[in-house]
């Protein structure tokens, strides 16, 4: 799955570089979803939305066929993601790539998210191939990230 992450893009070059990924020869077995924009990734054809934490509610966008996705950094918030087809929990260890003052949940909060909501789980946040299995082994479905997958 790859997740156009361009905040700061204005809404007709997002468009343009959607289109381009969502025509992009066999992307069949890849999944594009547009952060935090579900106007463009319906009107461009992508697979889905994926919603910032403090996005309006994923149950709100959903539709046949339309992946939605969701982040939340709190354990608390679990509810506010149900209707997701999956959620982006985060940070779970000190992040890599990026300056975050958030506190790391740790591993022991990606049980505590499923054991409040349904929806399957993917952490991220500071993931390493040392620190990957402890995650999944917490019931995590998957992982996300930018490090990990640059090493």
């Amino acid at each position: 799955m790859i997740q156009i992450r361009e905040r700061d893009l204005p809404v007709r070059e997002l468009a343009e570089l959607t289109r381009e990924l969502v025509a992009f020869p066999n992307r069949r077995v890849t999944r594009i979803v547009v952060n935090d924009r579900a106007d463009v990734a319906i009107a461009c054809g992508a697979d889905g939305v994926h919603l910032r934490d403090g996005s309006p509610a994923a149950s709100r966008f959903k539709r046949p066929g339309f992946l939605v996705t969701a982040s939340c950094h709190r354990v608390e918030d679990a509810g506010r993601c149900e209707g997701a087809d999956y959620v982006v929990l985060a940070p779970i260890f000190t992040p890599l790539s990026k300056d975050d003052d958030r506190p790391p949940l740790g591993v022991s909060a990606i049980a505590e998210f499923i054991r409040r909501s349904p929806v399957p789980v993917l952490a991220l946040g500071g993931i390493t191939r040392e620190n990957a299995r402890a995650c999944t082994d917490a019931g995590a479905a998957g992982i996300a990230g930018i490090t990990y997958f640059a090493q």
